[in-house]
């Protein structure tokens, strides 16, 4: 008699977990249509070619350590994993920086603990990290969104890309780092200085986190996770946002809508901290989980040098959920122990 082995994420059967993958890519749509319509076709460059990089690489990988690599691509993972980091690439990265973050991603964040279930830490955020602490100036480098400056086209685009031009004339700060690197200014005059800030969190970052939200909501009504983490952490981003408005001084952090609507927010809320691996079990642990990411992404934008903060609260997080789901394993029933 055989018993069937199923590790994380408790998908039964590679039919699942490919349908769980796609599901998730569909979901991205909305969020990659917006951010070509305000920002260029940079991101969906990025996201074709960090793909074939990512496939080639996870195909290799899993043909050296004796596996099937065909099964190990059909699951659809290797795609989601690279499309979440160019995602979150600024949209005009030269080819090696997406080289790099997607072999950091598929080699260290997901092959190197055994491939998909076993790994520890979100793939995507370990390939982001990397880059962002290896190469800031490149990392920085976010277009102007459309309506503040001209966008550059497919040509332009390709050879950014892929011939290591400049696009300096068309970058600008986003939001979050004009909020950070604020020292002297009135809230309400840093928004009346800098029209980047228009709107809720800024021109194209609100409608880009209102469209990922979109996406979130289908993956929920798909059941491919639970509300637990997401809710959590937005609720938790809000009421540290709350707490640290002081009605718009030099020093004030920023409105709650301000950091749910700007930077990564909604992003990392339905995309990041819900993959089932890295992330906590149950659903209390999923509720602490989120929280903390959500209170991390505070303090760190609002106190650190790093003005987004998603990726390292949330592998910061990543390396917490053992230790948060030891102290929120349900009951046994009938007993009074936890689950072992």
């Amino acid at each position: 008699m055989s018993l069937l082995k199923v590790t994380s994420p408790h998908a039964s059967g590679q039919s699942r977990v490919s349908a769980v993958m796609r599901d998730v890519l569909v979901a991205t749509l909305p969020g990659i249509l917006v951010l070509t319509g305000y920002f260029g076709p940079g991101t969906l460059v990025n996201i074709i070619f960090g793909g074939l990089i990512a496939v080639a690489c996870e195909y290799a990988i899993v043909a050296l350590r004796g596996r099937d690599p065909k099964v190990a691509v059909a699951d659809l993972s290797v795609l989601v994993t690279s499309t979440l980091l160019c995602i979150a690439l600024p949209p005009y990265a030269p080819w090696w920086l997406i080289v790099i973050g997607v072999l950091t991603a598929v080699l260290l964040g997901k092959q190197v603990f055994g491939g998909l279930g076993y790994n520890p830490f979100n793939p995507a955020m370990v390939g982001y990290v990397v880059l962002l602490i290896s190469f800031p100036v490149q990392m920085s480098a976010w277009a102007s969104p459309r309506g503040l400056a001209e966008v550059p086209g497919l040509t332009d685009t390709f050879r950014h890309v892929f011939a290591s031009t400049t696009i300096d004339a068309v970058t600008a700060a986003t939001p979050l780092d004009l909020l950070r690197q604020n020292t002297g200014l009135l809230f309400k005059d840093l928004l009346t200085g800098s029209p980047e800030l228009t709107g809720w969190g800024g021109i194209g970052w609100f409608e880009t986190n209102l469209a990922f939200l979109l996406g979130g909501v289908w993956l929920l009504y798909r059941r491919v996770f639970t509300w637990h983490a997401p809710i959590a952490m937005l609720a938790a981003l809000a009421v540290c946002a709350l707490m640290g408005y002081d009605g718009g001084s030099s020093q004030s952090g920023g409105s709650a809508l301000f950091h749910l609507f700007s930077g990564a927010t909604m992003f990392a809320a339905f995309f990041i901290i819900t993959d089932p691996v890295s992330s906590a079990v149950s659903n209390k642990g999923r509720l602490v989980f989120g929280a903390l990411i959500g209170v991390l992404i505070y303090l760190i934008r609002t106190l650190g040098n790093y003005p987004d903060a998603v990726a390292f609260a949330v592998l910061i997080l990543n390396f917490c959920a053992p230790f948060i789901d030891h102290y929120t394993q349900p009951k046994v029933y009938g007993t009074g122990g936890r689950e072992s």
